[in-house]
């Protein structure tokens, strides 16, 4: 990747002259999930090391980079600095410690790390038993017997076709159900069981203790729309307790599975999220916050832009766009 010349970031600063409009300053909090030691043809829209190193450093140049628990507290007393940002990512990947972690720490930059608590030590999450299934296959998958059709697989393209289609037909199904779709499609291709993909508790510990803030994600990262009552606030508050017990430090902040509201959760999942007395919840919704969001399902920006300087002119638009859902 290049490096970012002046033209660039002039090009940047006035994207975010432009974006200061209004009395209020905003938050931009910013997610990721997986940084990858190097590119991978199967995770096109995941950064490499290079990638994040790069946005990191223009995070830091050009914007106000906080602790989101900081950010929080600021924003409610309307104290934001210009320019405000967070970084936060989500699930748990073991690679936010061993790539993210050294990139954020020779920097200085804080982050929050998401942790869904039921994958940690070798568990594995059906999207990436999805992804590795089908990166062990060639020619024609047929998966018609699991009422998930038949594909043909000629090269990388396809196959991520493939990755995105039966994720698709997955993701809003029961969790019982998804997950065991997910392991009858690794057993077609005797993908073995997980080992490393995502983070032990140990590990867990060991990023709390570098001064990264943990947040929940539930145990199960389960479309909480489709729980009863009584599983998602188990989900929800077990979750918290979880991980509360693996750092032996409160944990306030939180962030909805998939994130969508008024369809991944609805107004029930936000008023247990206030009961269960989180300082702060994540959607992932478009846009950037201010004081008269609800704090319960503060916005995020999702999308990593093909390149840094591209990435850091859509943050700098963002901070004119505060329309965001509200479940």
């Amino acid at each position: 990747m290049r490096q970012h010349t002046a033209l660039d970031s002039a090009l940047i600063r006035l994207g975010v002259v432009a974006a200061r409009g209004g009395r209020e300053r905003a938050l931009a909090v910013l997610t990721f999930h997986r940084v990858l030691p190097q590119k991978d043809p199967l995770l096109p829209s995941e950064p490499d090391a290079a990638d994040f190193s790069a946005v990191v450093d223009l995070l830091s140049t050009h914007f106000n980079v906080l602790g989101l628990s900081d950010a929080v507290s600021r924003l409610k007393k309307r104290q934001l600095p210009p320019r405000a940002v967070c970084i936060t990512l989500d699930d748990g990947y073991a690679n936010n410690l061993s790539v993210a972690l050294p990139i954020l720490a020779a920097r200085g930059v804080p982050a929050t790390v998401f942790v869904a608590t039921g994958f940690l030590d070798g568990g594995r999450m059906f999207n990436d038993t999805i992804i590795e299934a089908v990166r062990r296959t060639s020619a024609e998958f047929d998966l018609t017997d699991l009422g998930l059709g038949s594909y043909l697989i000629t090269d990388d393209s396809a196959r991520i076709r493939v990755v995105d289609e039966l994720i698709r037909k997955l993701k809003h199904r029961d969790p019982a159900v998804r997950a065991a779709s997910a392991d009858a499609i690794a057993a077609r291709v005797g993908l073995p069981a997980d080992t490393g993909t995502m983070m032990t508790r140990e590990q867990v510990r060991q990023l709390h203790h570098a001064g990264i803030a943990i947040g929940a994600h539930t145990i199960t990262h389960p479309i909480l729309t489709k729980l009863d009552d009584k599983d998602a606030q188990r989900e929800i508050e077990t979750g918290r307790q979880e991980l509360e017990a693996i750092v032996g430090s409160p944990i306030t902040l939180f962030a909805f599975p998939n994130g969508k509201p008024g369809g991944d959760y609805d107004r029930r999942h936000v008023d247990m999220v206030a009961a269960a007395g989180f300082e702060a919840a994540f959607s992932t919704a478009w846009g950037t916050a201010d004081s008269g969001g609800d704090l319960m399902q503060l916005p995020r920006i999702a999308p990593w832009g093909k390149t840094p300087l591209r990435y850091a002119l859509q943050i700098a638009a963002s901070y004119r766009d505060r329309a965001y859902q509200r479940a």
